[in-house]
């Protein structure tokens, strides 16, 4: 009976000795001190003059632009210009169109349509395969006035045959001629 008392004596003196030494914080907290060093001075570089005579020809001087330059307000960028129409309708199957036109003629639609093409897949090992895959098909025109007078009209399509756009500025391919082995075909 002595031996367990004094066993369970030890264990508590163990467990009042940890309780107290966990709620006292430490008073001991060294103090970081960095070690010294004298400051470096380096001497001034030395730059030498440049021996290149000067420019024999002065720059070009280029004409104003023919339109003027547009003013900045703080508001709007372009203060004579406003937007005179807007719509953006976005759909639960992945659909939108929008459209917007301005007070200088320019405009812009487009709209978005989600279809299945054939897309490539890959596993986990690299390997592609060919599948059905969701994709966007966008269409859309642009319509705008130059600052000299000039009309453009741009319309485009995006699918999966690619970016096809359609514009009498656009430039033109030059017809492909195929090649018989002998000579050119001639049409």
């Amino acid at each position: 009976m002595k031996l367990l008392i004094e066993k369970l004596f030890s264990q508590f003196v163990i467990a009042t000795f940890v309780a107290v030494a966990a709620a006292v914080p430490p008073s001991y907290k060294p103090e970081y001190k960095a070690p010294s060093s004298p400051a470096l001075s380096y001497p001034a570089p030395k730059y030498t003059t440049s021996s290149y005579p000067a420019a024999a020809h002065p720059a070009p001087a280029y004409p104003a632009p023919a339109y003027p330059t547009p003013s900045y307000n703080k508001d709007n960028k372009y203060a004579g210009i406003t937007i005179t129409s807007q719509s953006d309708e976005r759909n639960l199957d992945g659909s939108s169109k929008w459209s917007y036109g301005q007070s200088d003629y320019t405009t812009r639609e487009e709209s978005q349509v989600q279809k299945k093409m054939q897309g490539v897949a890959y596993d986990s090992y690299g390997k592609a395969t060919y599948e059905d895959v969701m994709g966007n098909t966008n269409k859309g025109s642009s319509y705008w006035v130059s600052p000299e007078g000039e009309t453009f009209t741009l319309t485009w399509t995006a699918d999966d045959a690619g970016f096809q756009p359609k514009g009498d500025h656009l430039p033109v391919a030059p017809v492909h001629i195929p090649f018989s082995g002998k000579g050119y075909k001639i049409y």
